[in-house]
């Protein structure tokens, strides 16, 4: 794995294309690790010049203001603000679209002000320059369906970027019921991810999972790390792991490469 850090880069006078932001998940989650491995790998490949801060990274804040706790996310911000802003980072791309909606959106009011790419786009980006080149695939005529982020498709109006490019894979792109502007949560959202649920008819990442697989596609493609966790949780309360698996789009280009 050739990934370079922003001070590596510094040190020899050099600055990157692009700093990916790797986040909580991807840098410490064993299932998100391989995620941004994966993302790496196509960054590699497509000869993307690329950084990551490594130790200098930290949360963004994201759970801490969503969970209320105002004061902690400015002093998760303002420290993360510094780092970029002494490293001159005007462009960031990341694998999460938490990270991406509170470096995007929330930041620029605390100073914090970049170009910020979800990975979806990103690849999307890479495809249409013919950076990506997929010949034939291992996904060719297969089913995939596609479970939409609520911080990336509701919050940020990004639905075409991950569908363009599962279908650059020539798979059959099976819609759920509910997508796009009327897609379910997964439920990490809404702190699910980090409690037991409420005493209700079913938990709601056992709902989605359970639409997902009525599609009939043995891939579940996904753009979150939450969501990934979410719905392979889902697949697994039905016993369905062997036959369907949960994906990120960015292993499923990594995989065709």
């Amino acid at each position: 794995m050739n990934a370079p850090t922003m001070a590596e880069m510094a040190a020899k006078g050099e600055s990157p294309e692009v700093l990916f932001w790797v986040g909580c998940a991807g840098s410490f989650d064993d299932r998100a690790k391989r995620v941004t491995k994966a993302f790496v790998k196509i960054l590699n490949a497509t000869q993307t010049k690329f950084a990551v801060l490594g130790t200098e990274e930290t949360c963004t804040g994201d759970p801490a203001r969503r969970a209320g706790n105002e004061f902690l996310f400015q002093m998760q911000a303002m420290n993360n603000i510094q780092v970029l802003n002494n490293y001159n980072i005007k462009k960031i791309v990341t694998a999460c679209p938490h990270c991406f909606n509170t470096l995007k959106n929330e930041y620029p009011e605390l100073g914090g002000n970049y170009e910020v790419i979800h990975h979806s786009t990103f690849l999307q980006q890479l495809i249409s320059e013919g950076k990506i080149k997929i010949e034939g695939g291992s996904f060719k005529g297969k089913k995939i369906t596609y479970h939409d982020s609520c911080y990336l498709g509701r919050a940020n109006n990004i639905y075409e970027a991950p569908r363009s490019v599962l279908q650059a894979l020539d798979a059959d792109l099976v819609e759920m019921k509910r997508c796009r502007t009327t897609g379910l949560c997964c439920g990490a959202g809404g702190a699910q991810m980090f409690k037991e649920p409420e005493k209700g008819k079913s938990d709601i990442n056992i709902s989605r999972s359970e639409e997902a697989l009525a599609t009939g596609a043995p891939t579940i493609a996904v753009a979150c790390p939450f969501c990934m966790t979410m719905m392979t949780d889902g697949v697994k309360n039905k016993e369905k792991e062997n036959e369907v698996k949960v994906k990120d789009i960015a292993e499923l280009i990594a995989e065709a490469l």
